[in-house]
């Protein structure tokens, strides 16, 4: 393509969903809602594990984590949809769409890496409980966490800077309510090639490798617990990983659904309302899912609740 036709561009269009002006304040309703729910969600998970010494364990660490990179990974998208929505404008900066890129790729990638050690935590405490104290000390859990930020943080840099060197087409529009690494490339008039090759080395390293992880953890979790003679035991012992369990599983659906939906369509409204469920419809579920399955989590919600009402 000729130089003629390539150029810095200043902003790029989000597609996101209808364009019809009657359906943009009920979507702007919904959505405030979702980003309402999601950010006092999982403040509320954070707060009550943060309050509550019988939760100060590997397992509640983890969670904390969880639940703070939740509350950022929808306050990185959803803040800009909603404004949007309300003036009707789709346009989103060059540099606003790389900074919302960046972090999008860095709490996502945050959640897989987090997902993982919280399934590790849950093999060495079924497998290996007599273990579990020393293996899952305060010092590792406290590296485990470190580590995965600083990975997410590095690849996240690391591809936002290659984007940077690229030039763009005066096609601009993304079919996305985001600012998404593969749309974004789909879009540049120079050689993506090495983008490309860096996108397939790290979705096998921070995605295919965690999910065959998170496998692993699992075979042998039923493994251990097929071994327990009593079915009391066996219930008690799957109730420790039965919230992450699901978590997991609505995570990875949520993320082969966007990958099949952006295979068989070309359709922005499909392929915006897959990425919905995965970026602010599972953020805003895991709160619940921990809330309503984990006794432990119920019970200092109690204690919480009861201490706010007798200072009052």
């Amino acid at each position: 393509m000729g130089p003629a036709n390539q150029t810095h561009i200043s902003e790029f269009l989000l597609l996101g969903f209808s364009e019809n002006p009657e359906h943009q304040l009920p979507l702007f309703g919904l959505f405030l809602g979702i980003y309402l729910i999601a950010v006092g969600g999982n403040f509320l998970i954070m707060l009550t594990i943060a309050s509550d010494s019988h939760l100060h364990t590997p397992m509640y660490f983890f969670l904390s984590n969880l639940s703070l990179v939740d509350l950022c990974l929808v306050s990185t998208l959803v803040p800009k949809m909603l404004v949007n929505l309300l003036t009707h404008n789709k346009a989103i900066s060059y540099a606003g769409c790389l900074t919302q890129m960046y972090f999008f790729m860095v709490f996502a990638g945050l959640d897989t890496l987090l997902l993982t050690v919280m399934a590790y935590d849950r093999f060495v405490a079924i497998c290996h409980p007599l273990s579990y104290v020393t293996i899952m000390s305060p010092q590792f859990c406290g590296l485990m966490a470190l580590l995965s930020w600083m990975i997410s943080l590095l690849n996240s840099l690391l591809h936002t800077l290659l984007v940077m060197k690229l030039l763009f087409c005066t096609e601009h529009e993304i079919p996305l309510f985001y600012c998404d690494l593969t749309s974004v490339l789909k879009l540049s008039c120079s050689d993506t090639l090495i983008n490309n090759i860096l996108v397939y080395l790290t979705t096998g390293l921070l995605g295919v490798l965690p999910f065959a992880g998170i496998l692993f953890s699992y075979t042998q979790i039923c493994s251990s617990i097929m071994k327990v003679p009593s079915t009391g035991g066996k219930y008690k012992a799957f109730s420790t990983c039965g919230s992450h369990l699901c978590v997991v599983s609505l995570f990875y659906g949520t993320v082969l659904g966007v990958y099949l939906s952006s295979s068989v369509t070309q359709s922005s409204w499909k392929s915006s309302v897959t990425s919905v469920m995965y970026a602010v419809v599972t953020p805003m579920l895991n709160p619940f899912i921990y809330s309503l399955r984990n006794k432990d989590i119920k019970d200092a919600l109690r204690r919480l609740i009861s201490r706010r009402i007798s200072s009052q």
